[in-house]
């Protein structure tokens, strides 16, 4: 068996409402302590880590990544999203399965799919 990814690292100019902006929408966890400058968190159903790490002053925030996460009811996590201030794009339907895409407090692409997903 091959190597796996095990954290995706994104560079963030605030770290906390990046953080809680995963925490609130997607139930992320900290793992260890908050700081202004690290932070990891995890899904509630395991997988790969987020951490957040503060960008340099000289360093592009939102850069060209997509975080992607597994759900099988794309409209209606959609609808609670939108209920807490997360505004999706529209559903595109694609191969058997939908998607819908936003962005996060630094930028970053985030997208919910169900790709994959019986």
């Amino acid at each position: 068996m091959g190597p796996s990814v095990v954290r995706i690292i994104l560079y963030v100019r605030d770290v906390q409402a990046v953080a809680a902006f995963y925490e609130r929408h997607f139930g992320m966890k900290p793992q260890g302590p908050k700081a202004d400058d690290w932070l990891e968190l995890s899904s509630a159903g395991g997988g790969t880590t987020l951490a957040l790490h503060r960008a340099a002053k000289t360093q592009r925030s939102g850069a060209a990544v997509k975080i992607v996460f597994g759900v099988r009811d794309i409209s209606a996590f959609k609808a609670q999203s939108e209920e807490n201030g997360l505004i999706f794009g529209p559903i595109h339907r694609v191969g058997g399965f939908e998607f819908a895409n936003a962005k996060d407090p630094a930028g970053n692409s985030i997208s919910i799919s169900s790709r994959g997903l019986a």
